[in-house]
Formats: structure tokens, C-alpha cells, sequence
């Protein structure tokens, strides 16, 4: 009731506050994972997923390409993404190991392996009929057994702020 007065919710619906237990701690990937016993809160399978504007500029091109008169773009919510870096050429993030955005290094450690829910509408819950955009990453995008993907899992190495319109540097 406190936040939902503190921050002018709704007040026919009912609000929780809720954390993770110290108990059931999600590891990350001990392949990836930059120090032992590093772990991931809510976020699927890593800290942060980067995605970059010209790899989705590429994949809507080529929907688009692939459809025709009924192409459907799909906008970068869709990956649900925690950085969009604003780059010219599509899927360079895929080459960077290690970036500094703000005060925070950031180790880039595998590319993030894409699931149904891309194909979701994320206002309206609707699923596309077409299957994008899996249907058109997997014509581009599938590698061997990792699966289709789109953006890169990212681990913080450092503490720090990032605020949109930070520059990326790329260390490594």
C-alpha cells in the first residue's frame, strides 16, 4: 500500500514488492562467468543483453527482403534488450570482448541464443503468425548447435554508472 501511494499506482489493483532469497541464487554460466559464484537476479541468463541498431536495421532489411508485400518489421523491444548501442555496421558487437560504457567495463561473453518469445508482441502479447523474427535469423543467424541469435550477454567486470548517451569504447 506504501508504494502504491508513494508512486500513484492504480489503486483497483494490488501491488507487491518482491526480492530474490539469498537461498535460490541463479548461477551464471560457470564457462562465462567472470569471478566464482557470480549470479544473475531477474535478468534470464546474464546481467545485461547489448543489441546494436544497425544488427536490427539488417534483420527488418531483410524481412522485409523475405516477405515482401507483407512484411512485418520488429522493433528492438523484442529482444528485450538492458543496452541498445546505436552502431553503422550490423552485428559488429559480435567481435568486441571487452567495452566500457560510462564508468562500467563490460565483459562480452557470448552471443544471447534467441527463443519464441521474440516472436511477441510485447504491448499486445500477440505472437506473430510469420514467425519473425526467428523464421528470418534463422536464415543468417543459426550457428550449429548454439541456436539462432541476436545481441550479446554482457557481465560487468567494474561498478559504476551508465546513463543513456554514454559512449562505447572498445578495450579489447
Amino acid at each position: 500500500e506504501w508504494f502504491q501511494s508513494a508512486l500513484e499506482l492504480n489503486s483497483e489493483q494490488k501491488y507487491r514488492l518482491v526480492r530474490q532469497s539469498p537461498k535460490y541464487m541463479r548461477p551464471i554460466d560457470k564457462k562465462y562467468a567472470i569471478r566464482e559464484g557470480e549470479s544473475v537476479s531477474f535478468a534470464d541468463g546474464y546481467p545485461f543483453l547489448l543489441t546494436a541498431t544497425a544488427s536490427l536495421a539488417e534483420l527488418n532489411r531483410r524481412i522485409r527482403k523475405f516477405h515482401k508485400d507483407n512484411a512485418q518489421e520488429v522493433p528492438m523491444n523484442r529482444f528485450r534488450p538492458n543496452i541498445v548501442v546505436n552502431t553503422s555496421d550490423p552485428f559488429i558487437e559480435g567481435n568486441w570482448k571487452l567495452i566500457q560504457i560510462g564508468q562500467v567495463n563490460f565483459s562480452v561473453v557470448k552471443p544471447c541464443s534467441r527463443c519464441i518469445i521474440t516472436t511477441t508482441d510485447q504491448l499486445t502479447g500477440n505472437r506473430n503468425p510469420l514467425q519473425e523474427p526467428l523464421k528470418t535469423l534463422r536464415t543468417f543467424r543459426q550457428f550449429d548447435n548454439q541456436g539462432i541469435m541476436f545481441g550479446e550477454n554482457m557481465i560487468p567486470r567494474t561498478s559504476g554508472v551508465v546513463r543513456v548517451g554514454d559512449k562505447v569504447q572498445i578495450l579489447e
